[in-house]
């Protein structure tokens, strides 16, 4: 699905290849032109692109859509991928790629951890975790705001609740492993694939070794509860237990990673909601609801239908791959007026950045608390943070997961 071309607008047509450099760079205008033209849209490759509000709901929420992983994946890499890849055999493990009951069962182990109690328990946690980070580089007058502040923070928060001790973190708070192109409805080459085999095997190893130390030194937190489960003998597999733990670790830190990245420059490219959030603090919260939207870290999630349905008056027959364009639905006109405006005081934002149904982003509200706690921090202590490069900013060559390799900032 390197070229997807939808119906001609006014004679042109639309040529769709979600790895250039200028979708990536911006995505929304095709978005709108789909929406426009064919807002439930087969693409020559079989995949079927929901980009409206209402339908994306429907499709995350309504049972007739699952997920299928195995049957996906044959439909789109046919031999070149199979199960013995070990990035592919440890994703089909994980309760994202799953249905119920395995799904059910899967998310229950770890759904405590999440709750909204125990995520307001980490507050103060990590203020203190965000003033650190700023801490480290205030008199500096610059940073990477990807590399010394949007990873780092959620990095450590993550493994504070997986029980990684700090001196195994050095390695993680380096850099990102997390490859959202296995996600993506575009195939991995060959050589993609055998880099994500090797990040898979060296994260794999090391998860078995901080479940090895939890059975020996259990300690009150994510992990040992996993181990426990494992130990128990039917709740878990060992393999379940080591594909979840690095699903919760990548899937811990780089939405949110992306969220404060994505955030932070979107906020400088309309400097009047910056000046407006400086001026009234107490926006914060919904202004993270607001770029949430706006920009989402997660641009589409993957449904496979398991019966017949209609959507947005289109009929898709069963065993289908649809992609839920989510960044699209957040711009859906129809549910947001104006859309492609920033507006950190929109009332009612209900972005679908999250996705929905029984595979709602457990960490949700603990990205949100993240990003409130890291805009209020910059608000409060850079309010003459600038950003050099954010007209030319580096996205890095993904569609599922969006965000910055690098955000340079200056401040006096």
């Amino acid at each position: 699905m390197n070229d997807m071309t939808p119906p001609a607008l006014d004679g042109a047509p639309l040529e769709f290849n979600p790895l250039d450099p200028a979708f990536i760079a911006d995505p929304y205008p095709f978005y709108r032109r789909l929406r426009e033209t064919a807002p439930v849209f087969k693409t020559p490759q079989g995949l079927w692109l929901v980009t409206r509000y209402d339908d994306v709901t429907f499709a995350l929420r309504d049972k007739r859509f699952g997920k299928d992983f195995v049957g996906n994946l044959e439909r789109r890499y046919g031999n070149l991928a199979r199960m013995d890849e070990p990035a592919i055999a440890s994703l089909a493990r994980t309760m994202l790629v799953l249905d119920p009951p395995d799904h059910t069962r899967l998310r229950a182990l770890v759904t405590k951890a999440f709750t909204a109690r125990r995520v307001a328990d980490m507050r103060p946690r990590i203020k203190a975790l965000v003033d650190a980070q700023l801490d480290r580089v205030i008199d500096k007058g610059e940073m990477d705001v990807m590399r010394d502040l949007a990873h780092r923070l959620p990095v450590i928060v993550i493994c504070d609740m997986l029980g990684i001790p700090e001196e195994h973190r050095a390695p993680f708070l380096a850099g990102s492993n997390v490859n959202g192109r296995i996600l993506e409805p575009v195939p991995m080459s060959r050589e993609e694939l055998d880099q994500a085999n090797r990040n898979s095997l060296m994260a794999g190893a090391y998860f078995d070794q901080l479940c090895e130390l939890r059975r020996r030194e259990p300690k009150d937190d994510l992990t040992t509860e996993l181990v426990r489960a494992e130990e128990a003998g039917d709740k878990l597999t060992a393999e379940e237990l080591q594909a979840n733990i690095g699903l919760l670790f990548g899937a811990g830190h780089e939405t949110t990673t992306n969220l404060i990245g994505n955030g932070l420059l979107a906020l400088h490219r309309h400097p009047d909601q910056w000046e407006r959030l400086k001026a009234d603090p107490s926006l914060i919260p919904n202004a993270v609801e607001e770029l949430l939207r706006y920009d989402s870290s997660v641009q589409i999630t993957g449904r496979v239908t398991n019966a017949q349905v209609e959507i947005g008056g289109v009929t898709v027959g069963a065993d289908e791959n649809v992609i839920a364009l989510l960044g699209a639905a957040n711009h859906d006109p129809a549910q947001y007026r104006d859309p492609d405006r920033l507006d950190v005081g929109r009332a009612n934002v209900r972005p679908l950045s999250f996705g929905g149904g029984i595979h709602y982003c457990l960490g949700a509200q603990l990205a949100r608390l993240e990003a409130e706690l890291v805009f209020t921090a910059l608000v409060e202590r850079l309010p003459t943070i600038e950003l050099p490069e954010k007209d030319t900013p580096a996205w890095r060559r993904s569609f599922t997961l969006r965000g910055l390799s690098k955000l340079p900032a200056v401040w006096h």
